[in-house]
C-alpha cells in the first residue's frame, strides 16, 4: 500500500504564491510517475501537472502553463507544485497522485494511488 499525504494549502490573495508538497511512504517504487490534480465544488476533478520519475518529462494543463511548476526529490519521496500567479478560478481541493501506469497522465483513472486532499482559497 502506498499512502500520499499532501500540505501546504491555504488561503492566499490573487497573484500570491503558495507552494504543495506530497510526501509518498509505504510500497512505492522507482519508476512512478507522479502528479496532482484538483476538484472545485461542483466540478470533475482535473488534471494539473504531472512528472516522470527521471524528471525528464513534465505535463502541465493549459489553465496553469507558465504559472505552475512541478518538481520532485526521488530521495525523498516527495513531489512539489509551486504555484506562482494565482487566481481565484485555481481555488480547489488539490489531491496528489501516484502511478499512472495504467494510461494518460492526464486521466484521473490512470493513476493508482491518491492523498486526501489539500484546500486552497485564492481570493479576489
Amino acid at each position: 500500500q502506498v499512502q500520499l499525504v499532501e500540505s501546504g494549502g491555504g488561503l492566499v490573495q490573487a497573484g500570491g504564491s503558495l507552494r504543495l508538497s506530497c510526501a509518498a511512504s509505504g510500497r512505492t517504487f522507482s519508476g512512478y510517475a507522479m502528479g496532482w490534480f484538483r476538484q472545485a465544488p461542483g466540478k470533475e476533478r482535473e488534471f494539473v501537472a504531472a512528472i516522470t520519475w527521471s524528471r525528464l518529462n513534465t505535463y502541465y494543463a493549459d489553465s496553469v502553463k507558465g504559472r505552475f511548476t512541478i518538481s520532485r526529490d526521488n530521495a525523498k519521496n516527495t513531489v512539489y507544485l509551486q504555484m506562482n500567479s494565482l487566481k481565484p478560478e485555481d481555488t480547489a481541493v488539490y489531491y496528489c497522485a501516484a502511478d499512472s501506469s495504467r494510461g494518460s497522465v492526464y486521466n484521473t483513472f490512470s493513476w493508482g494511488y491518491w492523498g486526501q486532499g489539500t484546500q486552497v482559497n485564492v481570493s479576489s
